[in-house]
């Protein structure tokens, strides 16, 4: 079992505003008190007991957090620290600010040739990197993919909720229905070994989406 750091977050991060939340999850926005530095602060509700199916099993939680401490990119969000409450595992996390993918694409209906060329590339590298470390993420969609800063003229994304990533280790066949149904390959609906290839299915509907802002 993974140990994190027992003490009282609040000591050292001052909370903020909420910045969304999940099923299991709340994210605030959070300063370090030593550095005066912003960060976003991911509460995972822990499951209590076996028979429970409210919050997240430990396997899960540590799952989550040593694929986040093994990556360091410039499209995936950083991880800073670690604390565990009585309720609660605190990924202490890079604050990325500019919003969701999502929300852009909301607004602006679909994009140009241009910029949605701009944010694949984006969203690729992140990806060919995860699956250079043999991680597929399984959750890939518009609203997992963050803008870093919407404020500059080339805003840099980042890929966010590695909450159904794993770590995929060929010669295993792997097996799991998760995901997000408009965005899951087929091998993930028919119970099938899933591989890093599922991941690409998604990029796929992700770009159908950048171009013509509607599902395919």
């Amino acid at each position: 079992m993974t140990g994190f750091n027992q003490q009282n977050v609040e000591d050292y991060y001052e909370m903020g505003d909420e910045l969304g939340s999940g099923q299991f999850a709340v994210v605030k926005k959070c300063r370090e008190r030593s550095s005066g530095l912003e960060y976003a602060a991911k509460f995972i509700r822990k499951r209590r007991s076996k028979s429970s199916r409210r919050g997240v099993t430990r396997e899960d939680i540590e799952r989550e957090v040593s694929i986040l401490k093994e990556i360091q990119h410039p499209n995936t969000i950083t991880l800073h620290d670690v604390f565990e409450n009585k309720t609660d595992v605190i990924l202490i996390l890079e604050l990325v600010a500019g919003g969701e993918l999502f929300n852009l694409l909301a607004e602006k209906e679909s994009l140009t040739e241009e910029e949605a060329t701009e944010f694949l590339k984006q969203i690729l590298d992140g990806v060919h990197y995860l699956h250079s470390k043999h991680i597929a993420h399984f959750d890939l969609k518009p609203e997992n993919i963050m803008l870093l800063n919407r404020a500059v003229a080339h805003p840099r994304i980042k890929l966010i909720d590695f909450g159904l990533a794993h770590k995929i280790d060929f010669g295993n066949d792997f097996k799991n229905i998760f995901g997000t149904p408009e965005f899951v390959a087929p091998e993930v609906v028919n119970y099938e070994p899933l591989g890093l290839e599922a991941d690409m299915w998604s990029v796929g509907v992700i770009t159908y989406i950048l171009l013509s802002g509607a599902s395919p």
